[in-house]
Protein backbone atom coordinates (compact mmCIF):
# COMPACT_ATOMS: atom_id res chain seq x y z
CA UNK A 1 0.00 0.00 0.00
CA UNK A 2 2.83 2.38 0.84
CA UNK A 3 4.49 1.73 -2.50
CA UNK A 4 1.21 2.24 -4.31
CA UNK A 5 0.65 5.56 -2.50
CA UNK A 6 4.18 6.66 -3.39
CA UNK A 7 3.68 5.76 -7.05
CA UNK A 8 0.33 7.54 -7.10
CA UNK A 9 1.79 10.69 -5.56
CA UNK A 10 4.66 10.67 -8.08
CA UNK A 11 2.20 10.13 -10.91
CA UNK A 12 0.31 13.21 -9.77
CA UNK A 13 3.51 15.22 -9.57
CA UNK A 14 3.60 15.37 -5.75
CA UNK A 15 6.73 14.04 -4.08
CA UNK A 16 6.96 13.26 -0.37
CA UNK A 17 8.93 16.46 0.21
CA UNK A 18 6.37 18.57 -1.62
CA UNK A 19 3.54 16.89 0.25
CA UNK A 20 5.20 17.83 3.54
CA UNK A 21 5.54 21.42 2.36
CA UNK A 22 1.86 21.57 1.44
CA UNK A 23 0.89 20.19 4.84
CA UNK A 24 3.01 22.83 6.58
CA UNK A 25 1.46 25.57 4.45
CA UNK A 26 -2.09 24.31 4.90
CA UNK A 27 -2.93 26.28 8.12
CA UNK A 28 -1.82 29.56 6.56
CA UNK A 29 -3.57 28.85 3.27
CA UNK A 30 -6.82 27.98 5.07
CA UNK A 31 -6.71 31.15 7.18
CA UNK A 32 -5.73 33.24 4.15
CA UNK A 33 -8.65 31.89 2.16
CA UNK A 34 -11.18 32.27 4.99
CA UNK A 35 -10.18 35.76 6.13
CA UNK A 36 -8.86 37.32 2.91
CA UNK A 37 -9.94 35.59 -0.29
CA UNK A 38 -13.45 34.68 0.84
CA UNK A 39 -14.34 38.20 2.13
CA UNK A 40 -13.12 39.68 -1.16
CA UNK A 41 -15.29 37.28 -3.15
CA UNK A 42 -18.30 37.97 -0.91
CA UNK A 43 -17.72 41.72 -1.25
CA UNK A 44 -17.66 41.45 -5.04
CA UNK A 45 -20.96 39.57 -5.00
CA UNK A 46 -22.60 41.93 -2.47
CA UNK A 47 -21.67 44.97 -4.58
CA UNK A 48 -24.50 43.96 -6.93
CA UNK A 49 -27.05 43.61 -4.11
CA UNK A 50 -28.96 45.79 -1.70
CA UNK A 51 -28.15 44.40 1.76
CA UNK A 52 -28.62 45.92 5.22
CA UNK A 53 -27.76 42.87 7.42
CA UNK A 54 -31.43 42.54 8.43
CA UNK A 55 -33.42 41.67 5.33
CA UNK A 56 -32.42 39.23 2.63
CA UNK A 57 -30.12 40.63 -0.07
CA UNK A 58 -31.95 41.80 -3.17
CA UNK A 59 -30.24 41.91 -6.56
CA UNK A 60 -30.05 45.45 -8.01
CA UNK A 61 -27.39 45.00 -10.70
CA UNK A 62 -25.22 48.06 -11.27
CA UNK A 63 -27.39 50.45 -9.22
CA UNK A 64 -24.75 50.75 -6.47
CA UNK A 65 -22.12 51.80 -9.00
CA UNK A 66 -24.53 54.17 -10.72
CA UNK A 67 -25.30 55.79 -7.36
CA UNK A 68 -21.60 56.02 -6.59
CA UNK A 69 -20.59 57.79 -9.81
CA UNK A 70 -23.75 59.77 -10.54
CA UNK A 71 -25.28 60.95 -7.27
CA UNK A 72 -22.81 60.56 -4.39
CA UNK A 73 -20.98 63.89 -4.16
CA UNK A 74 -19.20 62.87 -0.95
CA UNK A 75 -17.65 59.89 -2.76
CA UNK A 76 -15.98 62.13 -5.36
CA UNK A 77 -14.69 64.41 -2.61
CA UNK A 78 -13.17 61.44 -0.77
CA UNK A 79 -11.65 60.12 -4.01
CA UNK A 80 -10.00 63.49 -4.62
CA UNK A 81 -8.70 63.61 -1.04
CA UNK A 82 -7.41 60.04 -1.23
CA UNK A 83 -5.63 60.62 -4.55
CA UNK A 84 -4.03 63.86 -3.33
CA UNK A 85 -3.01 62.10 -0.14
CA UNK A 86 -1.57 59.10 -2.00
CA UNK A 87 0.23 61.09 -4.71
CA UNK A 88 2.01 63.20 -2.10
CA UNK A 89 2.44 60.90 0.91
CA UNK A 90 3.12 57.71 -1.08
CA UNK A 91 6.16 58.76 -3.17
CA UNK A 92 7.59 61.00 -0.44
CA UNK A 93 7.26 58.22 2.14
CA UNK A 94 8.80 55.70 -0.25
CA UNK A 95 11.80 57.93 -1.03
CA UNK A 96 12.32 58.93 2.61
CA UNK A 97 12.17 55.32 3.75
CA UNK A 98 14.80 54.27 1.21
CA UNK A 99 17.13 57.23 1.81
CA UNK A 100 16.97 56.75 5.58
CA UNK A 101 17.68 53.03 5.17
CA UNK A 102 20.58 53.79 2.84
CA UNK A 103 22.17 56.20 5.32
CA UNK A 104 21.52 54.05 8.40
CA UNK A 105 22.98 50.99 6.64
CA UNK A 106 26.41 52.68 6.69
CA UNK A 107 26.64 52.64 10.49
CA UNK A 108 28.01 49.89 12.68
CA UNK A 109 25.62 47.02 13.54
CA UNK A 110 24.90 48.34 17.05
CA UNK A 111 24.15 51.90 15.92
CA UNK A 112 22.18 50.59 12.94
CA UNK A 113 20.00 48.46 15.23
CA UNK A 114 19.31 51.42 17.54
CA UNK A 115 18.45 53.78 14.68
CA UNK A 116 16.29 51.12 13.01
CA UNK A 117 14.25 50.78 16.19
CA UNK A 118 13.89 54.55 16.50
CA UNK A 119 12.58 54.92 12.96
CA UNK A 120 10.32 51.89 13.26
CA UNK A 121 8.90 52.87 16.66
CA UNK A 122 6.14 55.19 15.31
CA UNK A 123 4.52 52.32 13.43
CA UNK A 124 4.42 50.32 16.68
CA UNK A 125 2.40 53.00 18.45
CA UNK A 126 -1.21 52.14 17.81
CA UNK A 127 -2.92 55.25 19.14
CA UNK A 128 -0.48 58.14 19.28
CA UNK A 129 -2.83 60.66 17.73
CA UNK A 130 -3.18 62.55 21.02
CA UNK A 131 0.43 63.74 20.54
CA UNK A 132 -0.55 65.45 17.32
CA UNK A 133 -3.82 66.69 18.82
CA UNK A 134 -1.85 68.49 21.51
CA UNK A 135 0.67 69.78 18.97
CA UNK A 136 -2.03 71.19 16.67
CA UNK A 137 -4.53 72.14 19.37
CA UNK A 138 -6.59 75.18 18.41
CA UNK A 139 -6.11 77.02 21.72
CA UNK A 140 -3.10 78.91 23.03
CA UNK A 141 -1.96 75.83 24.97
CA UNK A 142 -1.28 73.87 21.80
CA UNK A 143 2.46 73.50 21.30
CA UNK A 144 2.53 75.00 17.81
CA UNK A 145 0.21 77.89 18.66
CA UNK A 146 2.13 78.57 21.87
CA UNK A 147 5.42 78.67 19.96
CA UNK A 148 4.09 80.97 17.24
CA UNK A 149 2.44 83.28 19.79
CA UNK A 150 5.60 83.53 21.87
CA UNK A 151 7.65 84.37 18.76
CA UNK A 152 5.15 86.99 17.64
CA UNK A 153 4.26 85.36 14.32
CA UNK A 154 0.53 85.26 15.16
CA UNK A 155 -1.70 87.22 17.52
CA UNK A 156 -4.55 84.71 17.84
CA UNK A 157 -4.46 80.91 18.03
CA UNK A 158 -5.01 79.10 14.72
CA UNK A 159 -7.63 76.37 14.49
CA UNK A 160 -5.30 73.93 12.75
CA UNK A 161 -7.66 70.96 12.73
CA UNK A 162 -10.78 72.97 11.88
CA UNK A 163 -9.42 74.89 8.91
CA UNK A 164 -9.77 73.25 5.48
CA UNK A 165 -6.50 74.86 4.37
CA UNK A 166 -4.43 73.03 6.98
CA UNK A 167 -6.22 69.70 7.36
CA UNK A 168 -4.68 67.80 4.44
CA UNK A 169 -1.06 68.94 5.02
CA UNK A 170 -1.33 67.93 8.69
CA UNK A 171 -2.74 64.51 7.80
CA UNK A 172 0.08 63.94 5.30
CA UNK A 173 2.71 64.82 7.92
CA UNK A 174 1.19 62.42 10.46
CA UNK A 175 0.87 59.65 7.87
CA UNK A 176 4.52 60.03 6.85
CA UNK A 177 5.57 59.86 10.51
CA UNK A 178 3.56 56.72 11.18
CA UNK A 179 3.98 54.77 7.94
CA UNK A 180 7.76 54.97 7.67
CA UNK A 181 8.45 51.82 9.70
CA UNK A 182 7.58 48.87 7.45
CA UNK A 183 9.10 50.34 4.29
CA UNK A 184 12.19 51.39 6.24
CA UNK A 185 12.75 47.87 7.60
CA UNK A 186 12.12 46.34 4.18
CA UNK A 187 14.75 48.58 2.63
CA UNK A 188 17.23 47.88 5.43
CA UNK A 189 16.71 44.16 4.83
CA UNK A 190 17.20 44.60 1.09
CA UNK A 191 20.40 46.58 1.56
CA UNK A 192 21.78 43.96 3.93
CA UNK A 193 21.19 41.23 1.36
CA UNK A 194 22.93 42.88 -1.59
CA UNK A 195 25.91 40.71 -2.52
CA UNK A 196 29.14 42.55 -1.64
CA UNK A 197 30.86 40.88 -4.60
CA UNK A 198 28.73 43.07 -6.87
CA UNK A 199 30.37 46.18 -5.41
CA UNK A 200 33.83 44.67 -5.89
CA UNK A 201 33.02 43.83 -9.49
CA UNK A 202 31.62 47.32 -9.97
CA UNK A 203 34.81 48.96 -8.73
CA UNK A 204 36.76 46.92 -11.27
CA UNK A 205 34.35 47.94 -14.04
CA UNK A 206 34.80 51.64 -13.34
CA UNK A 207 32.32 52.63 -10.62
CA UNK A 208 34.04 55.32 -8.56
CA UNK A 209 31.50 56.80 -6.08
CA UNK A 210 28.52 55.84 -3.92
CA UNK A 211 25.96 57.43 -6.23
CA UNK A 212 27.11 55.24 -9.10
CA UNK A 213 26.95 52.22 -6.79
CA UNK A 214 23.39 53.17 -5.85
CA UNK A 215 22.27 53.64 -9.45
CA UNK A 216 23.98 50.69 -11.13
CA UNK A 217 24.22 48.07 -8.37
CA UNK A 218 22.06 48.70 -5.29
CA UNK A 219 18.78 49.65 -6.95
CA UNK A 220 18.79 46.82 -9.53
CA UNK A 221 19.73 44.29 -6.84
CA UNK A 222 16.87 45.50 -4.63
CA UNK A 223 14.16 45.53 -7.30
CA UNK A 224 11.83 43.09 -5.55
CA UNK A 225 12.28 44.69 -2.13
CA UNK A 226 11.67 48.14 -3.61
CA UNK A 227 8.45 46.86 -5.15
CA UNK A 228 7.37 45.48 -1.78
CA UNK A 229 8.18 48.80 -0.10
CA UNK A 230 6.25 50.71 -2.76
CA UNK A 231 3.23 48.42 -2.43
CA UNK A 232 3.21 48.89 1.35
CA UNK A 233 3.31 52.66 0.93
CA UNK A 234 0.48 52.50 -1.60
CA UNK A 235 -1.60 50.34 0.71
CA UNK A 236 -1.06 52.61 3.71
CA UNK A 237 -1.80 55.77 1.69
CA UNK A 238 -4.97 54.47 0.03
CA UNK A 239 -6.35 52.86 3.20
CA UNK A 240 -5.75 55.77 5.58
CA UNK A 241 -8.80 56.40 7.74
CA UNK A 242 -8.10 56.24 11.47
CA UNK A 243 -5.69 59.18 11.32
CA UNK A 244 -8.29 61.44 9.70
CA UNK A 245 -11.12 60.35 12.00
CA UNK A 246 -9.08 60.76 15.19
CA UNK A 247 -7.53 64.11 14.30
CA UNK A 248 -10.16 66.02 12.34
CA UNK A 249 -13.31 64.03 13.13
CA UNK A 250 -15.88 62.50 10.82
CA UNK A 251 -17.12 64.19 8.85
CA UNK A 252 -14.33 66.75 8.82
CA UNK A 253 -14.85 70.41 8.02
CA UNK A 254 -15.98 70.60 4.40
CA UNK A 255 -15.02 66.91 4.06
CA UNK A 256 -11.44 68.18 3.67
CA UNK A 257 -9.95 65.21 5.53
CA UNK A 258 -12.37 62.43 4.58
CA UNK A 259 -11.02 59.50 2.57
CA UNK A 260 -12.57 56.63 0.65
CA UNK A 261 -12.07 54.27 3.58
CA UNK A 262 -13.68 56.64 6.07
CA UNK A 263 -16.64 57.09 3.70
CA UNK A 264 -16.82 53.32 3.26
CA UNK A 265 -16.78 52.87 7.04
CA UNK A 266 -19.61 55.36 7.44
CA UNK A 267 -21.72 53.68 4.76
CA UNK A 268 -21.09 50.16 6.02
CA UNK A 269 -20.99 50.47 9.82
CA UNK A 270 -23.22 53.49 10.47
CA UNK A 271 -25.84 53.29 7.72
CA UNK A 272 -25.53 49.48 7.31
CA UNK A 273 -25.68 49.76 3.51
CA UNK A 274 -23.33 46.83 3.02
CA UNK A 275 -24.08 46.41 -0.66
CA UNK A 276 -23.10 49.99 -1.41
CA UNK A 277 -20.09 49.74 0.92
CA UNK A 278 -18.95 46.61 -0.97
CA UNK A 279 -19.19 48.53 -4.25
CA UNK A 280 -17.03 51.32 -2.83
CA UNK A 281 -14.52 48.73 -1.55
CA UNK A 282 -14.39 47.13 -4.99
CA UNK A 283 -13.59 50.47 -6.64
CA UNK A 284 -10.90 51.15 -4.03
CA UNK A 285 -9.40 47.70 -4.65
CA UNK A 286 -9.31 48.40 -8.40
CA UNK A 287 -7.56 51.74 -7.79
CA UNK A 288 -4.93 50.11 -5.57
CA UNK A 289 -4.37 47.28 -8.04
CA UNK A 290 -3.96 49.68 -10.97
CA UNK A 291 -1.53 51.82 -8.98
CA UNK A 292 0.47 48.75 -7.95
CA UNK A 293 0.79 47.71 -11.61
CA UNK A 294 1.94 51.20 -12.61
CA UNK A 295 4.52 51.32 -9.80
CA UNK A 296 5.80 47.86 -10.77
CA UNK A 297 6.25 48.97 -14.38
CA UNK A 298 8.07 52.15 -13.32
CA UNK A 299 10.47 50.26 -11.03
CA UNK A 300 11.18 47.69 -13.76
CA UNK A 301 11.87 50.46 -16.30
CA UNK A 302 14.19 52.32 -13.92
CA UNK A 303 16.18 49.17 -13.14
CA UNK A 304 16.50 48.20 -16.79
Amino acid sequence: MKNQATKLSKKRGISNNNLTDYIMLAPFLVLFFVFTVLPILVSIVLSFFNFDMVSMPSFIGLDNFARMFLSDDVFFTTVKNTLVFSVIAGPIGFCLAFMLAWFVNEFSPMVRTLLSFMFYAPSLVGNAYFIWQVLFSGDSYGYLNSLLLSMGFITDPIQWLKNEEYIMPILIIVQLWQSMGISFLANISGLQNVNNELYEAGSIDGIRNRWQELLYITLPAMQHMLLFSAVMQIQSSFSVSAIAIQLVGFPSVGYAGDTIVSHLTDVGTVRYELGYASAIALVLFAMMLLTRMIIGKIISMLNN
